[in-house]
Parts: structure tokens; C-alpha cells; sequence
């Protein structure tokens, strides 16, 4: 059962074939990584390493049973309790609930591990899918996002306000953990 998990050094081979594998069909929602991201990869990906130490941002891998990656979840410019939402799924999961699951799941993560209040996303005009995830994850779209926060793409600002659930009380959504739909 797939398992979503902190990002390590042990995972840059797996997080590198993931975006290998799935670089064309990312590029057709968003724009491309370019060919330096990837003659870069290992310096890129210890940077961060890095930043996650010093908790400016968690980085989560949905990990399938082979070690593979199965999509990337992240909490990026931590700052006074809010923080940004970013996430990709491969092509070959897409459509089962998989992304909204996991994204439910690092909102849970975010206010219970890491004291998170507020989380916004930016999702492109040209993204439906990715608008329909925040959507389905309880964020509620706060205004336009200008090109600039979207590679030069225009499009909309979500914000989830998240609260932290007293113990023993089911989160919003419970029951369709990380691997519903896989």
C-alpha cells in the first residue's frame, strides 16, 4: 500500500525516474522543469534537503510498495503558521482520487506535524484537474494569481484554513487515506 513519507536522501534516484517518467505529461499543465533542472538534479535536490532541515519546507513523496514514486507533495515557504501547497501526481495514477487524497492527508500533516493555520495553492487557468483537487480538498479559490507565481501563467489563488482536530476526533475526509483509488 502506497505510504506517504518525509523526503530523504535515500529517495533522489526514485524522485528523479518520477519526474523523468512523467516530464512530458507534467509539461502539458504546467511548465517544464527545462533540460538545467535536470543536469542539475543532485545539487538541486540537496538544496532541498537543506531547506527541509531548516524548516522553510516539507517535502513528501507518496511511495508505492516497490519504492517507486508515486507523486510529490509539498509545504514550501514556511512562514507564521501558512505555507504554500504543491504537489504532482504521476500519469498512471491520475484520475483515482490520488491526488486529493494525499492532499487531504498533508493538510492533516501540516496542522498536526508542523503547526500549519493556513495553506494556499496556485493552480494555472489551463490546470482543471489540479483546480478540482484543491476544490475537492476543502480549499476555496481567494483571487487571481498573477503570471509570475505561475511560471508566466495566469490563474487562481486557493487558501485552505486548517484546524487542528482535538484527539481522537476523525478529520474531515477520513476514510479516504493516501491510497484510496490505487
Amino acid at each position: 500500500m502506497p505510504e506517504l513519507k518525509r523526503l530523504h536522501a535515500d529517495h533522489a534516484p526514485a524522485v528523479l525516474a518520477f519526474e523523468l517518467a512523467n516530464r512530458a505529461y507534467f509539461a502539458a499543465s504546467v511548465p517544464d522543469r527545462g533540460d538545467e533542472f535536470f543536469a542539475r538534479f543532485a545539487d538541486r535536490y540537496h538544496a532541498l534537503l537543506a531547506e527541509q532541515e531548516a524548516g522553510i519546507c516539507a517535502f513528501y513523496l507518496l511511495v508505492a510498495v516497490d519504492g517507486s514514486v508515486l507523486g510529490r507533495f509539498n509545504l514550501v515557504d514556511i512562514e507564521d503558521r501558512a505555507a504554500h501547497l504543491g504537489y504532482r501526481v504521476a500519469q498512471h495514477v491520475t484520475g483515482r482520487g490520488v491526488a486529493t487524497a494525499n492532499v487531504r492527508e498533508l493538510c492533516r500533516l501540516a496542522a498536526a506535524r508542523h503547526g500549519l493555520r493556513t495553506l494556499r495553492a496556485a493552480a494555472a487557468r489551463r490546470n482543471a484537474a489540479s483546480r478540482k483537487v484543491l476544490t475537492k480538498a476543502g480549499f476555496v479559490p481567494v483571487g487571481p494569481a498573477e503570471p509570475a507565481d505561475l511560471s508566466g501563467e495566469p490563474g487562481t489563488w486557493y487558501q485552505r484554513d486548517l484546524v487542528l482536530q482535538p484527539s481522537g476526533a476523525p478529520w474531515p475526509g477520513a476514510g479516504r487515506g493516501p491510497a484510496t483509488g490505487i
